[in-house]
């Protein structure tokens, strides 16, 4: 099993698709670094070398930040657009969308599921009064 930044990439999937598992790693830079590996990239994860699998995992290793890095980066992003009181960073801490989207309706993904209306219901008629016992 290949085993490349921290990511165990599945066996039986075409390299280009396998190696996009990474967090950081989309289709332009997987062909890229398939390019500059000089590795069929069409060639299953099983059926690699430990030479390819090596070469592969040097170039990410070399040019790409990946997973941990690349999360901690854009955690420290948002941060620091919250911390300096911006739109976005309001924005982000209202948890509402960023980038213009409208909100009057949709939204939904980023604004959670629908508060509704709170609902009064209306007051049960008394019940008629039991007997007194004897």
């Amino acid at each position: 099993m290949a085993r490349i930044a921290g990511v165990d990439l599945p066996r039986d999937k075409r390299g280009e698709i396998a190696i996009q598992y990474i967090y950081g790693i989309g289709i332009p830079s997987a062909k890229k670094i398939f390019a500059e590996a000089r590795v069929d990239s069409n060639k299953r994860v099983k059926s690699w070398t430990d030479e390819e699998t090596a070469r592969i995992r040097e170039i990410i290793e070399r040019a790409y930040k990946v997973e941990g890095d690349l999360r901690r980066e854009v955690a420290m992003n948002v941060k620091r657009l919250m911390d300096i009181g911006c739109y976005r960073g309001i924005r982000h801490r209202k948890g509402l969308p960023v980038r213009g989207q409208r909100t009057h309706t949709n939204a939904r993904t980023r604004k959670g599921r629908s508060k509704g209306v709170m609902v009064k219901k209306k007051p049960v008629a008394a019940a008629p009064a039991a007997a007194p016992k004897k």
